[in-house]
């Protein structure tokens, strides 16, 4: 049964990424955003919900079902371009507990080794058409496309559904070797930049997809190529024209969502052109606000491993306090929630933010 603290509705949501700021921040994320116990509510193992659509949209919908978190949101992994473009995925289905699916072996050695072979069909393989169902399931069920009896007599609001794809360097770290890589970005910038355009490619085909599948907003998620990472300088050399190219050819809303402590780029990331940043735990949400200017959005950046795994209710709802009085315009996990994270952080996540009087913005 749909749980009675569902809050804002999907329209809400719109509202604000077309600059209508509602009274109360919404809480919901574009990442993934699972849980153990919407898995064992919905009769599910981790390791199954990645290549079955039913079973991939019922556990991104069970966040948004069982604490009335704002979304659900697909994939539930980092593979799912990799896998279409050739490498072998380890589901981690002996994992005793619920793990992300990893590459098994990279494609190549070095960004100079790596031969990219795009499939003329790419938005048809087999990973790819999983989402795009598992998307489609959930604008049916959660999403408003159908409403049904038990969401009418439930009477509460439809949840957005959202789907991610991965920034060019994140994804270039799934077929890579990651040291060599990173190696690379600062003594061969040209060779990588010759790996990161066509991939860049690849990643707006699939973006493309899911938003025709009917996702209601695209996260990109640029974790390995943040400037928090990389550093300024790289970044704005290497990754941001590939970025900027991304986000134009997609459809909006579209939010880039970065790692680390990003304090010294959020100008270089608001150059990206996205219409919402997310970022982490480590980045200063108030001195990011200062930068940004007031008519941008910022979303974050509660911890999810720190605060909504290992913390307690109480560290759960002063962080939420904390980011709405520095100036979210939405509370985000800083990235993907950890699936073991308890329900009762977030039942206290959702209800401090539904409940919480904030401050203006």
């Amino acid at each position: 049964m749909l749980n009675s603290v569902a809050m804002a509705s999907r329209e809400g949501i719109f509202g604000l990424f077309n600059g209508h700021h509602p009274a109360r921040r919404p809480c919901f994320s574009g990442l993934i955003n699972v849980t153990l116990p919407g898995l064992e509510h919905e009769g599910l193992r981790f390791s199954e919900v990645h290549t079955n659509p039913h079973k991939m949209a019922a556990a991104a919908a069970s966040t948004y079902r069982l604490f009335g978190f704002e979304s659900a949101v697909v994939p539930l992994d980092l593979c799912v371009e990799a896998s279409a473009l050739g490498a072998t995925i380890d589901f981690r289905e002996q994992a005793p507990r619920p793990e992300f699916p990893i590459v098994a072996q990279p494609l190549a050695t070095t960004p100079g080794e790596f031969d990219l072979k795009i499939p003329p069909d790419l938005v048809e393989c087999e990973r790819i058409t999983t989402v795009i169902e598992a998307i489609r399931i959930l604008k049916e069920q959660v999403g408003g496309d159908s409403e049904s009896d038990l969401l009418k007599r439930a009477a509460v609001p439809f949840a957005v559904i959202g789907a991610w794809v991965p920034g060019p360097v994140t994804l270039a770290m799934q077929l890579i070797e990651i040291r060599n890589l990173t190696a690379s970005m600062a003594h061969e910038p040209e060779v990588v930049a010759r790996v990161l355009e066509p991939l860049t490619d690849v990643i707006i085909q699939v973006g493309m997809a899911y938003r025709a599948a009917g996702a209601d907003f695209i996260t990109i998620h640029e974790m390995g190529g943040s400037p928090g990472f990389v550093g300024p300088p790289v970044f704005k050399k290497l990754i941001l024209p590939q970025l900027q190219r991304m986000i134009a050819a997609l459809p909006r809303p579209r939010v880039l969502s970065v790692c680390g402590n990003t304090n010294r780029a959020m100008s270089l990331l608001a150059e990206c052109g996205a219409d919402a940043l997310s970022v982490d735990q480590a980045n200063d949400l108030a001195r990011s606000r200062e930068t940004l200017g007031p008519d941008a959005l910022l979303f974050g950046n509660i911890d999810p491993i720190g605060t909504l795994a290992n913390g307690t209710e109480v560290d759960v709802r002063e962080a939420v306090r904390r980011a709405i009085e520095a100036g979210v315009d939405a509370v985000w996990p800083g990235c993907d929630l950890w699936p073991l994270v308890p329900a009762a952080n977030m039942h206290a996540l959702v209800d401090e933010v539904r409940n919480y009087p904030g401050v203006p913005r």
